[in-house]
């Protein structure tokens, strides 16, 4: 497949989650707020022809692998949620980082120490397998104060599953995280933002609260270094959430747009946390 149809491809899978606003919170404290520029887009029909060729793995995706974990027990009640989280609320200038589809040897640990030199905690959405094989990576996400929000094993459309191959897609990676990380993550995000009703049950059976993003990076793509530091300096702003990649195909260029533009936000004010359940 070529290298556009791919970019665009992905950019159609993603740009579902822009439409996804405020969840509903208990009382009158909102731990989030919608976007009000955001419109409707359509996301992948779930059968036929179009579905087969969106749930094709790329070249750069983690490819499918079979089995189910043993069932886990949620660590309490959690509220399902219609539509996941975009926007944390918080006091002063606050932002959310997040990076997905690690934990990957050559580059998450390049983003630890950049993440260690500032003094920021950051949120990072793992994918089962790769968990699986950098345990050692989710330990020192653990000493640094980090955050370990479950991405599913092998990063499916989770729109075209059934329920049973949702929940030990999500399941099986809770089982590893809990392992390595030392608790049960908190926090899920579905691969490529495209949640359904079954997603956000399953998660919430789990324990889980569902987060998406309000800034792409779009660091999947390889745009450049000034394109990636560009868009998060152009779009900060109190309550956003960043989303980047630590694995998944070449992340040089994130991590050296992480090391450009994470000063520059410290030194424009803002403080850079990790998502809370009642908030930031």
């Amino acid at each position: 497949m070529k290298k556009d149809q791919l970019i665009t491809r992905r950019k159609a899978l993603v740009a579902g989650a822009a439409v996804l606003g405020a969840a509903g919170a208990v009382g009158t404290a909102r731990v989030l707020t919608a976007d009000p520029a955001a419109q409707p887009v359509r996301v992948p029909p779930r059968s036929g022809p179009q579905a087969a060729r969106a749930v094709k793995p790329s070249a750069y995706r983690l490819q499918p692998i079979t089995g189910y974990g043993p069932p886990l027990s949620a660590p309490g009640r959690t509220v399902v949620r219609h539509e996941p989280f975009l926007r944390m609320s918080g006091r002063g200038r606050t932002m959310v980082l997040t990076f997905d589809d690690g934990p990957d040897p050559l580059y998450t640990p390049d983003v630890l120490r950049i993440l260690r030199e500032y003094d920021v905690r950051a949120t990072f959405f793992v994918c089962g397998e790769m968990a699986n094989d950098n345990k050692d990576l989710l330990g020192k996400m653990a000493d640094d104060g980090h955050i370990v929000g479950n991405h599913t094993w092998t990063h499916p459309l989770l729109t075209s599953l059934s329920r049973s191959r949702i929940r030990s897609e999500i399941e099986r990676t809770s089982k590893v995280i809990k392992n390595a990380y030392g608790e049960s993550p908190a926090w899920f995000r579905a691969p490529y933002g495209a949640w359904n009703r079954a997603t956000f049950q399953i998660q919430a059976d789990l324990g889980m609260e569902p987060l998406a993003w309000t800034i792409d990076t779009n660091d999947w793509a390889t745009p450049g270094v000034r394109s990636i530091v560009g868009t998060v300096e152009k779009e900060a702003a109190p309550g956003v959430v960043v989303l980047s990649h630590d694995a998944g195909g070449n992340r040089s260029q994130s991590v050296q747009a992480l090391r450009e533009y994470l000063p520059h936000l410290l030194d424009s004010g803002y403080h850079l946390t990790v998502p809370r359940r009642n908030g930031v």
